[in-house]
């Protein structure tokens, strides 16, 4: 039977930020399962081969965070979020919120569902601010593939 905490829900709610923010790849995928998944539109804007937003286990989520870590757009990429979170011990759940003290980031919600003190599943969604950046991002690649 799993073993499902808040206590790990913390511990993930702190320490993916953390990581994510030093882009420490190899200490991120540490939190999540083998058979993880991670889903999130921003595969195919990282990962030019992938036509799906899916990536399924530790090997391809680390690919992605590897790339995305390397490439990612700070100045868009605040990473600032309120300290709320929420949890049953099963599932965590944060927003970092379009609006911060110095101006807009990349507005998104993190769902994670966590089992065994690792996450399983990995959901996130992107709010309006965010969704426009990859709707340019997309129609640049296709102007560029069709010149």
């Amino acid at each position: 039977m799993a073993r499902n905490d808040e206590n790990d829900c913390r511990r993930i709610y702190e320490q993916w930020h953390e990581f994510t923010k030093a882009r420490d790849a190899d200490k991120l995928i540490a939190l999540y399962a083998d058979d993880a998944i991670l889903e999130t539109p921003l595969v195919t804007a990282i990962l030019d081969h992938k036509t799906e937003g899916v990536l399924r286990g530790r090997a391809e989520i680390k690919h992605f965070f590897d790339e995305g870590l390397r490439r990612r757009p700070d100045d868009l990429l605040r990473w600032y979020r309120t300290g709320l979170f929420l949890t049953n011990g099963k599932v965590l759940t944060w927003e970092y919120p379009r609006e911060t003290p110095a101006g807009n980031q990349i507005d998104l919600v993190e769902v994670m569902d966590v089992e065994d003190g690792k996450i399983k599943h990995h959901r996130i969604y992107w709010g309006w601010f965010g969704f426009q950046l990859l709707l340019r991002n997309a129609l640049s690649k296709t102007a560029k593939a069709a010149s």
